[in-house]
């Protein structure tokens, strides 16, 4: 599910801002962008995140301002001086030219002197960090559980599409085999006329009907997708994660549906299978994206 959330937290002399949004995706996938005076602290923000998101590829960007005395050191390289002023004072000897040497003369040099972050108080930047991702949590699960809902209710529509759908072609099931035996009948007259009764006996009949309606029987299947269905009913107004399982529910869903088709020897039951898989395909297209 998409979504997006900010935090931030401030002391004194440091603020610190973190955003966050997310994208579809099956799996949880999370990308961070921290500066690197951070990265003790990768491990904690991705339990934090893993804690409240279960699915989406999630961007998370932290950025810290530092206005501390301490939040710069400046150092300079005593061996690279040491080196610029014994080739200062051997020029200026060899080209008879005055001396001049001085620190600022040496410190306008390349890399002499380094600025360094200065020491960071872990345990405070922690505790601003913590206070502003989980601002940041709040804000992004509030508007993904906006989203849920709205596409848990497209998944509860549809589900009633099928069950009343399953109901359909529980109805005309038995009618496939009592229009088969009359078929039956009629080509077994078609082909031997007065002598049918004679040729062809009951009992044959009997037997090539009971067959024929053992082959395209789908009373397990329509009765375990409505199981299937009930429990996808159910499992959307669970307060929980949920979207793996009824991931795993749409692909039993859509199995029997497929072995419906396979048995159904009748143009209208396959017109339902065909509407019947189109609506399993987009309720698979909303479940891959719930939490």
């Amino acid at each position: 599910m998409t979504g997006y959330g900010r935090g931030e937290a401030a002391g004194a002399e440091r603020r610190l801002i973190v955003e966050i949004k997310s994208v579809n995706n099956r799996y949880c996938d999370i990308q961070i962008r921290m500066p690197r005076l951070f990265a003790a602290l990768e491990n904690r923000v991705r339990e934090m995140v893993a804690s409240r998101v279960a699915r989406g590829k999630l961007d998370l960007y932290i950025t810290y301002e530092d206005r501390s005395a301490q939040a710069s050191q400046v150092r300079y390289d005593a061996g690279l001086v040491h080196a610029y002023a014994l080739a200062l004072r051997e020029m200026a000897s060899r080209e008879n030219m005055p001396d001049g040497l001085n620190a600022g003369l040496i410190a306008r040099f390349n890399d002499v002197l380094q600025v360094e972050p200065g020491v960071v108080p872990m345990d405070e930047v922690q505790a601003l960090l913590e206070h502003a991702l989980n601002q940041a949590l709040d804000g992004l699960c509030k508007m993904r559980a906006l989203e849920g809902a709205r596409m848990a209710d497209d998944i509860r529509e549809r589900a009633q599409r099928l069950e009343t759908m399953r109901q359909g072609v529980a109805a005309r099931a038995p009618q496939v085999v009592t229009a088969y035996r009359q078929r039956l009948t009629d080509r077994v007259q078609e082909l031997f006329g007065d002598q049918a009764s004679s040729l062809v006996s009951e009992e044959r009949l009997a037997v090539e009907i009971a067959m024929y309606a053992d082959k395209c029987a789908i009373d397990e299947e329509l009765v375990r997708l409505q199981s299937h269905l009930k429990q996808l009913q159910e499992g959307i107004g669970l307060d929980e994660p949920v979207g793996k399982k009824l991931d795993f529910l749409v692909q039993e869903i859509n199995r029997e549906i497929n072995t419906i088709g396979s048995k159904a020897n009748d143009l209208n039951l396959v017109q339902d299978v065909v509407t019947m898989k189109s609506e399993v395909e987009k309720i698979r297209e909303q479940v891959q994206n719930l939490e």
